[in-house]
C-alpha cells in the first residue's frame, strides 16, 4: 500500500486507534450494533473501558481496566507506530474521537474513573497525553503525528469544547503536529446519525482549537466544493481539509478544484497517462 501511494505522489499516512467499548461489533453498514453470537464465524468478545458503562441501554458492559493493562495499552499504541513506521508510513494519526477508547478515557461521559486516570480534567487527560508521547516517541521527528479529537461529545454531561482546547495545548507541548477536529459518537455510531447536517458544520471546532491552543488543525465533516475548502483555509479556520466521503463520491475532486480555482496547470494533479490526453484536449477544444 504504502509503496503504491508514494508512487503517484501520494504521502502515506495510518491511524492508531483502539475501540474500547465500541469494539465486538459488525460493520457500520451492517449496523453497527454489538455482536450477540459467541460461536459464530466471527465471534463476540470482551470489550475493555475506563469505566464499566455501556455505551447505551441494552448494550454490552465493558470491564474497567486496570491500571496494569492500561500501561499495556499503552505500550501497545507504541508497538503499533512501530510497525507502522517500519511499513514505511509518513503520518502517524492517534485515534482520540468517536467514543473510541481514548476518547472514552477523556470523556466526563463515560469515564467516571476515581484512580489517577479519572475525575479532575487533568486526571481525565492522562490516558490520552500519555498514548501520545508514546506514539511521538516512535515517531521520527521530522515527521508528523496527527491527533483526531471529538471537540465535543454534543451530549449532555459530556466533553466541552474548553476541555479539548485544554488538551490540545498539552498535545502541542508534547510534539503533536496537528488536531484532526471531529465531534460527537460518545453515545452511538457518527456514520449511522440521522440529525441533519449543513456543509462545513465542524469547521467552527477546528477555529476554535486552532486559536485557543495555537495549534494547526484539520477541519472535517460535509466539505464538499472546492471553494468552501479554500475558504476554510484562507479565512484561517483550519490549516487542512479532509475530503473522505467526497472522495469517495466523486474520486476526480482534486482535478475539479484545480479548474475551478484556476490553477495555472490544472492538469498537472492527475497521473501522467491522465494529463496527457486531458490537456491536449483542453488545447484544442473550442469552447
Amino acid at each position: 500500500m504504502v509503496e503504491t501511494y508514494r508512487a503517484h505522489g501520494t504521502v502515506p499516512g495510518i491511524q492508531l486507534a483502539h475501540a474500547g467499548r465500541r469494539a465486538s461489533a459488525v460493520r457500520p453498514w451492517d449496523g453497527a450494533k454489538p455482536i450477540e453470537d459467541k460461536t459464530g464465524p466471527e465471534p463476540a468478545w470482551e470489550t475493555v473501558a475506563p469505566s464499566a458503562l455501556p455505551e447505551r441501554e441494552g448494550y454490552p458492559v465493558p470491564r474497567e481496566l486496570k491500571q496494569p493493562e492500561i500501561e499495556d495499552t499503552i505500550e501497545a499504541f507504541a508497538q503499533a507506530a512501530r510497525r507502522a513506521l517500519a511499513a514505511g508510513f509518513d503520518i502517524a494519526e492517534v485515534h482520540g474521537a468517536h467514543g473510541y477508547l481514548t476518547h472514552s478515557f477523556f470523556s466526563p461521559h463515560s469515564n467516571r474513573r476515581s484512580d489517577s486516570f479519572g475525575g479532575s480534567r487533568e486526571k481525565r487527560m492522562r490516558f490520552p497525553l500519555l498514548v501520545a508521547e508514546a506514539v511521538r516517541a516512535v515517531w521520527p521527528q521530522e515527521k508528523p503525528v496527527f491527533y483526531r479529537a471529538s471537540v465535543t461529545d454534543n451530549i449532555e454531561g459530556g466533553l466541552p469544547v474548553e476541555d479539548s482546547v485544554a488538551l490540545a495545548t498539552a498535545l502541542k507541548a508534547r510534539g503533536i503536529d496537528v488536531i484532526d477536529c471531529s465531534a460527537g459518537g460518545m453515545a452511538g455510531s457518527v456514520s449511522l446519525g440521522t440529525s441533519k447536517i449543513r456543509p462545513g458544520y465542524q469547521v467552527d471546532l477546528a477555529a476554535a482549537i486552532r486559536r485557543g491552543a495555537d495549534i494547526p488543525t484539520m477541519a472535517v465533516g460535509a466539505i464538499i466544493e472546492p471553494r468552501q475548502a479554500e475558504a476554510i483555509l484562507q479565512d484561517g479556520d483550519a490549516d487542512l481539509v479532509a475530503l473522505a466521503r467526497q472522495m469517495m463520491a466523486e474520486p476526480h475532486w482534486l482535478y475539479r478544484a484545480a479548474l475551478e480555482l484556476n490553477l495555472a496547470n490544472p492538469h498537472a494533479v492527475l497521473p501522467r497517462n491522465y494529463s496527457f490526453y486531458l490537456e491536449r484536449r483542453a488545447a484544442v477544444l473550442e469552447r
